[in-house]
């Protein structure tokens, strides 16, 4: 029999996340990572193998999570017009409020720029879009089914929008526009997305 791990594996995982979220896959050393996760090589390598499957076990705990400051506001309000100003306003706030390596979400930010050079994680991406577009489309029928939004509102195509206006916030914010700039047109950005 193997020794017994001396660590939690959940989160030195979570630990690997933050260094990938924060240096890139390319830009995290091994010390990088076995200094965050408080393990030795020699750990990480026969629990987790090597870097880029360590990469994507990450990625697949990030997913796992069901974690989106964005999306759990815009399902904690109960009018919709609030929630999807809730949505736009924690997106903005993610996009300037941390530092520069993490403004944004792990996907966009470290996941996106890995999709031609790791394997597997332009898949891994790809099914977390979908996922977003579809919880965000979901609210919006919900919606339509209570009365509040008319029937031929387009939820899918205003959910991928609601995403896409997320992604240009963190862009912005990575060019050095500032949050009370972004802010200026929030409520005409929230009646596009709800307008028919």
């Amino acid at each position: 029999m193997g020794r017994p791990r001396n660590f939690d594996v959940d989160k030195a995982l979570l630990a690997a996340i933050n260094v990938f979220w924060e240096k890139g896959y390319d830009g995290a050393s091994m010390k990088d990572l076995t200094e965050e996760m408080g393990i030795n090589s020699p750990s990480l390598y026969s629990v987790f193998g090597d870097k880029k499957s360590l990469y994507i076990q990450a990625i697949k705990r990030y997913v796992a999570s069901d974690t989106c400051p964005p999306l759990d506001a815009f399902n904690e309000e109960e009018d919709i017009t609030k929630a999807v100003r809730a949505f736009l306003e924690t997106s903005l706030e993610h996009a300037t409020q941390q530092s520069i390596g993490r403004k944004g979400c792990f996907m966009s930010n470290c996941v996106s720029t890995t999709t031609a050079s790791v394997e597997e994680s332009q898949v891994l991406l790809l099914e977390a879009i979908v996922l977003a577009d579809k919880k965000i489309a979901q609210r919006f029928d919900k919606e339509k089914a209570k009365g509040a939004l008319p029937e031929t509102f387009p939820s899918f195509e205003r959910a991928k929008l609601m995403f896409d206006l997320r992604q240009g916030y963190v862009l912005r914010a990575r060019a050095g526009i500032r949050k009370d700039e972004m802010e200026r047109d929030l409520d005409y950005r929230v009646s596009i997305i709800l307008s028919l």
